[in-house]
């Protein structure tokens, strides 16, 4: 069972990974033609400022709903083979939804004045204004995303991971191509556009296969009194609330960085991009593909499979994440100067992100464990503890970052290192709670993976410091094909040098890893024979 488990994991993780791996990429391409096309610049700022309201309703109607209340619940119908049940609860589940967008749709669009200082506090005249546009157009964004994230939560019940994999993708290219081709016509308004468009994408490649799956069971019904949408409500609640604590992080940093120097939130969220790259690939492909099994196997009583299988989600994180930390902070200059100098971002642009960068690595295992620690939680039904965790959590980030701020010249960078350590201090709590009511969970093989991780990670960051240094010095080329040759050429060698080292420190990790690669062949040799 454990064996059948495991294998599941690494099938759906293949498949998510991939996915999120392309998405991540265009996500970068999307990133740099904004910072090609438009700057570090005050309008840029009011955009990703804009899409923060939206995005905050999305993280807790759908992100905090489907995570906590929609998943476990379905799933457990789905595995008591009471498929017509299922649907009856999902169909309540899915109308409600829809129409409680379809509402702070509507309110998000008139009342945007009202909103704005929000996300905005530092924005006044012409960017204000601006900023109150963007969100105007913006706002129906989230409703076709939300709509989307409903469309996921159906399918990954059903452990069916492509169709909401594919779906970012069509998101991020509509992103891109709104930037290139109206950018120098409309301005950043063409990012606002590219957005809504690439959300309406997001959610019509999904629906067609919710709609064979449901189609045959699914109800124009309301009934709030049911017994699994009152047990979704009981769960979705205090996710909801924790989800809205953990947003206000999010919230509190981009103000706040509304205060300092133009451009200070593009720098922020250039940098949080770079961060997410690893944890978006590796720790939500992870967790995404876990998930399901967890919620089954809760449903089903099957303790001790749920606590090996949170325990090799946590290991294979730990795994990932640690040297990816270590590397970006060795190469964040090359990273950064890389990914988005050119056009309109400058060296010194370069030199703001990178600075920011620095503070945010030290958090990134943290937040990668994260998504597998709350997604324990929600496996098990519990949703009321992380929102506990998550309101110290924003009460510290805040007394963190002002104190930052007072007190040191660190200004975007000092908080990028409260949200760290916030994070830090999230996840030691967390897997806390989760190791006395899972004793076997903190055990020797998570411990070791950890340490082997750290230990290995270090020795990788040297050589690949030392890596482009010698490829800086002794390649002739230049531009930004020197660029790619010294930085990927650095971070290929490290990759090496890692499983390398793991390979000799005989972590188990790398035959998950293996399993990948392995899968990914497979399926391309598979398509190949096919075609």
């Amino acid at each position: 069972m454990e064996t059948e488990n495991r294998a599941q994991v690494t099938r759906a993780a293949t498949i998510v990974m991939a996915a999120i791996l392309v998405s991540r990429i265009l996500g970068f391409l999307r990133e740099r033609a904004v910072a090609e096309v438009f700057g570090r610049t005050a309008a840029t700022d009011a955009f990703f400022a804009a899409f923060a309201l939206p995005d905050l309703m999305y993280q807790l109607l759908v992100g905090g709903a489907l995570s906590s209340a929609f998943i476990p619940v379905f799933t457990q119908y789905l595995a008591k083979d009471e498929e017509n049940e299922a649907w009856h609860v999902a169909s309540i589940f899915l109308n409600a939804t829809f129409l409680i967008l379809l509402g702070l749709m509507i309110l998000g669009v008139i009342f945007a004045p009202v909103l704005a200082p929000l996300v905005g506090v530092g924005f006044t005249g012409e960017h204000k204004d601006l900023l109150i546009l963007l969100m105007r157009v913006t706002f129906p964004a989230v409703f076709f995303t939300a709509l989307a994230g409903l469309c996921m939560g159906v399918l990954h019940s059903y452990k069916s991971f492509l169709r909401p994999a594919v779906g970012p993708i069509i998101y991020n290219l509509s992103q891109i191509v709104g930037a290139y081709l109206l950018g120098p016509i409309t301005g950043i308004m063409a990012m606002a556009v590219g957005t809504v468009a690439g959300a309406a994408g997001n959610f019509a490649v999904q629906f067609p296969e919710v709609w064979r799956r449901g189609v045959r069971h699914y109800r124009r019904a309301l009934d709030f009194k049911h017994p699994g949408i009152r047990r979704m409500l009981q769960l979705m609640l205090p996710a909801i609330l924790g989800l809205s604590i953990a947003q206000v992080n999010v919230i509190v940093s981009q103000n706040l960085a509304s205060t300092l120097e133009e451009g200070s939130i593009v720098a922020l969220r250039l940098a949080n991009r770079l961060i997410n790259f690893p944890l978006g690939i590796f720790a939500m492909g992870i967790s995404t593909a876990v998930f399901p099994t967890l919620a089954t196997l809760a449903a089903k009583g099957e303790r001790q499979e749920f606590i090996r299988t949170l325990g090799f989600g946590l290991r294979i994180v730990s795994f990932i994440t640690i040297p990816s930390a270590v590397g970006m902070a060795a190469l964040r200059v090359p990273i950064v100067r890389l990914l988005f100098e050119s056009g309109e971002f400058t060296a010194l642009d370069t030199a703001a992100t990178a600075f920011v960068l620095l503070f945010f690595v030290p958090g990134l295992f943290a937040q990668a464990a994260l998504q597998v620690t709350t997604r324990g939680f929600y496996s098990l039904q519990d949703t009321k503890t992380p929102v506990k965790i998550g309101f110290w959590t924003v009460v510290i980030n805040l007394l963190l970052s002002l104190a930052f701020l007072r007190w040191t010249e660190l200004g975007a960078g000092g908080l990028a290192l409260a949200y760290s350590l916030s994070s830090i201090f999230n996840v030691i709590l967390a897997l806390a709670i989760l190791g006395k009511r899972l004793p076997a969970l903190l055990n020797l093989e998570l411990l070791a993976t950890v340490g082997k991780s750290s230990a290995a990670s270090v020795l990788m960051g040297i050589c690949v410091a030392w890596t482009f240094s010698a490829l800086e010095a002794g390649l002739a080329i230049q531009g930004k094909l020197g660029e790619a040759v010294q930085t990927l050429g650095a971070i290929t060698i490290g990759v090496l040098v890692y499983l390398i080292l793991a390979a000799v420190l005989r972590m188990d990790e790398v035959r998950f890893v293996w399993g990948l690669i392995k899968g990914k062949l497979k399926r391309r040799r598979g398509a190949k024979e096919e075609g």
